[in-house]
């Protein structure tokens, strides 16, 4: 039964919706937590350690950590291979450009999947230099986030590339947070202006959240 709901493209979308709305709800947390970094390094060092004791006693040191990890990567791995599969099978329904111009589409609309790829090529770079430090400019500090995240944002490719990456994660949630709502079926003829809005607000309000941080650092806020 489960290979049969893969295989269909009804199947496929509603992956992408669930792991979608996975990977938002995270990064609405993983946003405000960010934002700590405002309070200072005591603050934002503290909260990166809270993270590690999560759970803790019933759950040991980082396991409630690395249980929210395997839980994003299953749902960043089902939504890129849903979504290429259903690119693929698009393009082999359609071999040829259409005679006539299709209606304008949104500007999300028409770099979903360029700006899929450019946040799966992010996540990659964010985990080298955050994460395991592989990339990290300045000398990576294990158990000091805080400064770690100033380093980053004090090289001029480090902003670029994180700004960059935001804007086409705004652009992602705007078109894709509608999108889930129609594949799960909570969209309506009614309700489509609120669902768009509130997708308009999301990623606003995400794109801006996560900008603010590299931001803070280059004008000296956060320092």
């Amino acid at each position: 039964m489960a290979r049969t709901v893969w295989d269909s493209s009804v199947g496929k979308k509603t992956v992408m919706a669930v792991s979608g709305l996975v990977m938002l709800l995270y990064l609405v947390v993983h946003m405000i937590g960010n934002l700590k970094i405002f309070f200072g390094s005591g603050e934002f060092n503290h909260y990166a350690h809270w993270l590690r004791t999560l759970g803790e006693p019933f759950l040991h040191y980082e396991w409630a950590l690395w249980i929210i990890r395997v839980v994003l990567v299953a749902a960043v791995i089902a939504h890129a291979t849903a979504a290429y599969q259903l690119s693929r099978r698009d393009i082999r329904a359609r071999p040829s450009k259409y005679v006539h111009r299709k209606p304008r589409a949104s500007y999300a609309t028409r770099t979903m999947r360029w700006g899929g790829i450019i946040l799966g090529l992010f996540i990659v770079w964010h985990i080298l230099d955050l994460t395991t430090g592989t990339v990290h400019p300045g000398g990576f500090q294990s158990g000091h986030p805080y400064q770690n995240v100033v380093d980053t944002f004090s090289t001029w490719y480090g902003n670029v590339i994180y700004i960059v990456a935001m804007l086409a994660l705004g652009l992602h949630i705007r078109h894709g947070f509608w999108s889930a709502a129609q594949t799960l079926g909570a969209g309506s003829r009614t309700r489509d202006r609120a669902l768009k809005t509130v997708a308009n607000v999301l990623a606003l309000l995400l794109t801006a959240g996560f900008v603010a941080v590299p931001v803070g650092v280059m004008t000296g806020v956060v320092s």
